[in-house]
């Protein structure tokens, strides 16, 4: 780990470490990432590699690399169902496997360029949000996928491009971002064969998107460096608010009350406070850095920085009112 930095005593996010990860061999730095709930080891979509990198922060070190998965974009941590699913987006297919070093991994075929994921565990249904091809008519798709069978089972058409994807165990629903036109789309998990009704977005070109169940609120980030908060069971648009740069990762931070919005240009972390909406902070990474992790305590934030191949770890240090 590398030696720790001060960060402003008010700031809601505080600076702990950084934790070097392996030199990039290629192109695509970091993208998507999740942690692992009983070991607290962080899986990172190393996209220049093609490489899922685990890492200890308690420990401070790289622990091992998942290789072979081309283009690797998305990760998504199942912790009830104790499985990583990451997109293989160069080859078109998923990678399924356990959690722990050297792990077999079980590849599906998907649709065009997958990117986003998403798994009703319940069903053992995951979906799977395609970026497509504009060269190949029909590309843009989600994929339906059955992981018992180990198959996909349907392709759902979409009008554009996809980016974030995420399954609501309340509305019993996957949401879906789609860049263009700017609207998130709806799937009934208990019938993922078709879109269910769609979400129209103020703001141009979705991009990272998050959900509190609690208050039925989605929180979709725009590429227009926009944050738009919505009623999910509706649609409703409840506010709009700006942000710093042009956003990627999105998390909600149910603990503490908090969203966390990363944008790699500038390269900061817009922090808002979800009871007001209201910006606490805008923490620095590192130019290039649009993607994070967050830990299921809320009590830790992982950035990824693409420019020094490292993981910056931050401290939550604000629980803002419920």
């Amino acid at each position: 780990m590398d030696e720790h930095r001060r960060t402003a005593p008010d700031q809601p996010l505080r600076h702990l470490a950084y934790v070097t990860l392996p030199p990039h061999r290629g192109k695509g730095g970091f993208d998507h990432a999740a942690v692992h709930a009983a070991s607290g080891h962080v899986y990172v979509a190393h996209t220049a590699n093609d490489s899922v990198d685990v890492f200890d922060p308690a420990a401070g070190r790289h622990l091992f690399s998942v290789p072979d998965l081309p283009g690797v974009a998305g990760v998504l941590v199942s912790d009830d169902a104790q499985v990583i699913i990451a997109t293989a987006r160069a080859e078109n297919t998923i990678g399924v496997f356990a959690p722990g070093p050297s792990p077999s991994v079980v590849k599906i075929a998907v649709g065009v360029r997958p990117n986003g994921v998403a798994y009703d565990v319940r069903r053992g249904v995951i979906l799977v949000a395609n970026v497509g091809d504009p060269a190949i008519p029909g590309s843009y798709t989600l994929s339906v996928v059955d992981r018992s069978a180990g198959r996909m089972t349907a392709a759902i058409p979409v009008a554009g491009r996809t980016r974030w994807a995420l399954y609501d165990a309340e509305t019993d629903a996957f949401f879906v971002n789609i860049s263009d036109p700017p609207q998130i789309v709806v799937i009934e998990a208990r019938n993922a064969s078709r879109v269910a009704r769609v979400i129209d977005i103020p703001a141009a070109r979705p991009h990272g998107l998050d959900l509190d169940p609690a208050s039925n609120r989605l929180f979709c980030a725009c590429d227009a460096k926009t944050l738009v908060t919505l009623e999910a069971r509706s649609g409703r648009v409840l506010d709009q608010r700006p942000l710093s740069g042009v956003p990627d990762v999105v998390f909600f931070n149910r603990q503490r009350q908090q969203l966390y919005v990363a944008a790699g240009d500038p390269g900061v972390i817009d922090v808002f406070d979800t009871a007001t909406m209201q910006k606490l902070a805008s923490v620095p990474t590192e130019k290039g850095a649009h993607t994070t992790a967050l830990a299921p305590a809320g009590d830790r934030v992982y950035a990824f920085l693409p420019a020094t191949h490292r993981a910056a770890v931050f401290e939550v240090t604000l629980e803002t009112a419920v």
